[in-house]
């Protein structure tokens, strides 16, 4: 009994040196050596959030910093008259979001018909869909987003919102990954109304979220505030051409995400989609 309690003792000891130990550290922040400085600012030039910039150099073994400093470290170099923060994505600030107003659209499908598993964001090849638009509601983008990986692809609507042309702008698209393609999720917009061309082409089904739920196609509501990091809301899209867009797509596929641990969804979207093929040709 007395040597159990002497092992006892001994545990409480050694977790307090440890507490004491942890808390000592913690007195002296870890410090930005000028190489980490160097690392930190050249990611968040290519447009890397603070927690992509902190995941991706924990990944890689490399030294770093919490995402928390290199916010700080971001506000001070702007307070002395840096532009780091122009690279981040709400340049520290917040809008909202207008909301539009709701026409009906012949046959379609509301996301209560939705198989469940879309939710969990397990399968790879569940799609969302939407559009940015330029400024007086010239012009538009359509974007798209697979749900699990984040990989997007985004084209210019040559002619704004016209339903026959997204529609075929939208099979164009993903017809390369038409075996990745299980169901496309979007909004109740009349851009969307030949959705039934859409599905017969691809052989997938849309599904049409409720009236102010985003939440139901959170993925292309984040997808669309990344893209809004290069062209602003009230951009003039007469000035933007498709070769701007393919860039701003490869630079958004390339970024690690926290959700992805810090890998791109260019990786993950591929490697799932040639795990697909595997799995179709057996």
């Amino acid at each position: 009994m007395q040597r159990v309690e002497t092992q006892c003792q001994c545990k409480i000891v050694y977790a307090q040196e440890m507490a004491d130990l942890r808390k000592e550290r913690m007195k002296n922040p870890r410090k930005m050596l000028p190489q980490l400085v160097k690392n930190i600012k050249l990611l968040v030039e290519e447009d890397l959030s603070p927690q992509q910039i902190t995941g991706k150099l924990k990944r890689e073994n490399q030294s770093f910093v919490s995402h928390e400093t290199i916010y700080k470290f971001i506000r001070k170099d702007k307070k002395e008259g840096g532009m780091l923060y122009e690279h981040c994505r709400h340049r520290f600030k917040h809008r909202k979001r207008p909301i539009g107003k709701h026409i009906p659209i012949k046959n379609r499908v509301s996301t209560d018909q939705r198989p469940a598993i879309v939710n969990e964001k397990t399968r790879s090849g569940d799609w969302e869909m939407d559009t940015i638009v330029g400024e007086n509601n010239r012009g538009a983008i359509v974007t798209l987003v697979e749900r699990k990986s984040n990989f997007m692809l985004m084209e210019k609507l040559e002619h704004g919102k016209n339903a026959k042309e997204l529609a075929n702008v939208v099979v164009r698209l993903l017809l390369p990954y038409i075996q990745n393609v299980h169901t496309i999720t979007t909004d109740n917009g009349t851009e969307f109304a030949e959705h039934e061309y859409i599905s017969k082409k691809l052989k997938t089904r849309i599904f049409f979220a409720h009236l102010y739920a985003s939440w139901e196609k959170g993925a292309i509501e984040n997808t669309n505030k990344l893209v809004r990091q290069y062209i602003p809301k009230k951009s003039n899209f007469d000035t933007i051409n498709n070769q701007q867009i393919k860039q701003i797509q490869y630079k958004l596929n390339k970024r690690p995400r926290e959700k992805l641990n810090f890998y791109s969804p260019k990786e993950i979207f591929f490697l799932n989609l040639q795990d697909n093929k595997v799995a179709f040709s057996g």
